[in-house]
């Protein structure tokens, strides 16, 4: 399948995302790309709809079978609807000895879902674990959405909540 003969065309904003990559590798390693495409998406939709990774594999040349398996490797990847902000806590080594494990407990708590669940009114995504978010020297540490937050406390998770809309 060509780009042409997919059902969903990418948007620009994605197609700019993925010549971006494609300019990085030679002309011959095209599927260098995808992990950019594929964060584009998700970037663009929330998560990463089968007909859009289709339409990266056209643009591409490569199967679609190919993308999905990067898709459901990656942990940054989510393959379903989820809340409109994504929380993931590094529970990794130095993390979960400075407390992270009381933040994950905290968040579970005040959001009342348990990891890889969406609050009802689909406002945050408390992803499952993030085995590591290389950022030691501020743990405990989550990602918000793109952003990393450090040197987590309960009153900053707090803070950092109460900022998102």
């Amino acid at each position: 399948m060509t780009q042409a003969d997919s059902p969903v065309a990418l948007s620009d904003y994605v197609r700019g995302e993925v010549e971006d990559w494609l300019a990085r590798y030679p002309v011959d390693q095209k599927q260098s790309a995808v992990l950019g495409a594929l964060r584009a998406l998700q970037h663009e939709d929330g998560y990463l709809k089968t007909e859009k990774m289709d339409a990266v594999a056209a643009y591409l040349d490569m199967p679609p079978i190919a993308v999905y398996e990067v898709a459901s490797f990656y942990s940054m990847f989510v393959l379903k609807p989820v809340g409109r902000h994504t929380l993931a806590v590094c529970t990794n080594l130095s993390c979960m000895l400075c407390g992270a494990d009381k933040i994950v407990e905290h968040l579970e708590h005040k959001l009342g879902i348990g990891l890889g669940e969406s609050t009802p009114d689909g406002k945050f995504f408390l992803k499952r674990e993030e085995e590591c978010l290389a950022g030691c020297c501020g743990a405990p540490m989550m990602q918000v959405n793109h952003d990393y937050e450090e040197n987590l406390t309960i009153e900053k998770v707090d803070r950092i909540l109460e900022a998102l809309d």
